[in-house]
């Protein structure tokens, strides 16, 4: 039996990690989620292209596209959906985190 996924990714969030990388302007393998001390709530989700996966990362490879987890995330993470959302006012992507107590307005930050 297969351990469940450590993050899994909506159909919207790989559509669009998939146009990012398409636009990236350089070869790119996925991309790297972590987290942060940041923002009115304590942590945030922070990104960025990775080129290859980093020593201790966890890979979720899933709907064409691969996310590379940083070690110090992974914690934080586990068992959360990343979606990708979009309306007139906004878009942007969002975690829905069975880990985190507490959002702040914005939706930016989290506790846990």
């Amino acid at each position: 039996m297969n351990a469940p996924q450590l993050v899994t990714i909506s159909d919207n969030a790989a559509d669009r990690i998939k146009s990012l990388m398409a636009s990236s302007g350089k070869p790119v393998a996925g991309l790297r989620v972590g987290v942060s001390s940041r923002g009115c709530s304590g942590l945030s989700y922070v990104f960025e292209y990775a080129e290859e996966k980093k020593k201790l990362e966890e890979e979720v490879a899933t709907k064409g596209v691969r996310l590379f987890i940083d070690s110090a995330a992974i914690m934080f993470l586990i068992g959360s959906e990343m979606d990708y959302i979009e309306d007139k006012l906004e878009s942007r992507f969002v975690f829905n985190n069975p880990n985190a107590k507490n959002v702040c307005g914005c939706g930016e930050s989290f506790s846990v």
